[in-house]
Formats: structure tokens, sequence, C-alpha cells
């Protein structure tokens, strides 16, 4: 992990294999994430592949290891290493801070999730994604079944998962799977300055805006409003708010 600025730079560092993903790297993940969760002076993440590749998804390696231990116990390893997935997606969902996937490559089954995770995606004009898990005879188990609705709407979601094919860059941007497209030259530095951007005002206010619209789309406009309601009480007592106020009032004051 890369910190310039206030932006933190997570890059998945296993090109040999185009990032997929294995048991080690979900852990390194994780861990990362939680360090800059904890860390003040991080303002902004940006999540983005080493080499050709953003992320081509779980390692199969780890697929044929799955595969081969005992009918008794093919289950519940599954079910474990499906809690691992989920706490390394949730973790980076629910992040307090203003979270960008740079999405330099294919974003192929858990890396288009990955990608999708994050609040924005800044994407190359060489990008790719697809929801392969229909071609391994698996459903999109790292998000994609609640992120992509939420992006592109239920039919072309379902469109994309049941077929698993490949979306070009300027498509995904046209369906609203990516935010922005970018030269790859551009795509890190682009991705930093907009995370820098992002992450200017109030840590708390952002943090709290961002915890109330993650379940916005769940909840009923008065569970919203309550949550709201809290939330806006919290930002009350912060620095950030009375430092702002403070500072509008004497220049009122002074131009009066």
């Amino acid at each position: 992990m890369d910190i310039d600025d206030g932006v933190a730079v997570i890059t998945l560092n296993r090109p040999e294999v185009r990032n997929a993903i294995d048991d080690d790297m979900r852990q390194d993940l994780i861990a990362m994430l939680d360090q800059v969760g904890r860390d003040s002076a991080i303002r902004a993440l940006v999540l983005t592949g080493a080499g050709k590749a953003f992320c081509a998804g779980g390692d199969i390696r780890s697929m044929r290891e799955r595969m081969s231990v005992p009918a008794g116990q093919v289950a519940f390893n599954g079910w474990s290493r499906q809690q691992r997935t989920h706490h390394a997606v949730a973790t980076l969902h629910n992040l307090g801070k203003p979270t960008i996937a740079a999405v330099n490559g294919a974003a192929t089954g858990l890396g288009c999730d990955l990608a999708l995770c994050c609040d924005f995606v800044m994407a190359s004009e060489s990008a790719t994604f697809a929801m392969t898990y229909i071609l391994r005879g698996l459903i999109p188990d790292g998000g994609g079944m609640y992120f992509l609705p939420r992006r592109v709407g239920l039919a072309r979601a379902k469109e994309l998962i049941f077929s698993g094919r490949t979306v070009a860059a300027a498509e995904a941007h046209a369906l609203g799977m990516a935010d922005r497209l970018v030269p790859p030259d551009e795509l890190l530095r682009q991705a930093c300055d907009w995370g820098r951007t992002l992450g200017a005002g109030s840590a708390a206010a952002l943090a709290l805006s961002k915890s109330v619209l993650n379940q916005s789309f769940e909840l009923s406009a008065e569970q919203v409003f309550a949550l709201g309601s809290q939330a806006q009480a919290i930002c009350y007592t912060t620095e950030a708010h009375q430092a702002s106020v403070a500072a509008f009032l004497d220049k009122t004051a002074k131009k009066g």
C-alpha cells in the first residue's frame, strides 16, 4: 500500500496470475483496509491492479484444491471461505472514506465484484468487466448480485450475470458500471486526484453520510430521516462543523 497526500493506493499484486485472489491476498486486503480505516490522515482509498489486469477473480488453483477435499468437507470449507470473502467485501463497502476502483484492465468475476463494491469506478479505456461466474457453474458470490443491479438496473444485471459476457469500457460507462473513462496512462493519477477531491470535506460528515447512503435502498424514507437525524446530531459536535460556522460568522461580521 502506498499513501500520497491523504490518498491510500492498494494494489492487487499478483500480476503473474492476473491478480487472482487467493486466501493470502484476501487476508492482506482485509488487513490493509483495516489500516486505512484506522488512519485519520488517509482521506480516500484507490484500489487498482498490478500489470495488465485489475483482478481475474478467484484463483482457479484454489478452486481445484477446494474440490479435492473429502466430500463431507466440501460444503463447510466452502462456507468458511465465503465468510472470509464476504468479510473482505463488507470491509471495503463499509469503509468510512470515499473509495475508487481504478480499473486498469480486466475485472472478472470476484474482480468485477470488488470494483462495483467501491463507491466509484474509474476505468481505463482498455478495461473490461465480466460477471463470469456462470461459466464456472457458480453464482456471483462477492456482492455482485447486490451491487450490479443498483448500478445498471435489475434486468440488465440479470442479462450480464446470466450470459457472463465481457463488457468493454465504453459500454460499461454507458451502462453505469463505470463512472469515468480515462486514458490508461492517466488512470492512477486521475483516480488519486479524484480521491483527494472527494475526501477533502469533514471526515465525520463523509463517514456518516456514506453509512446512511449505503442502506438507503433497503430502508423507508422515515428510517433514512431517522438515521440522518442521528448522524446530524453527531456532526453538530464536530470540530469541523464548529470551525466552519465560526469562520462564516467571522467573515460575515467583517463584511458588515
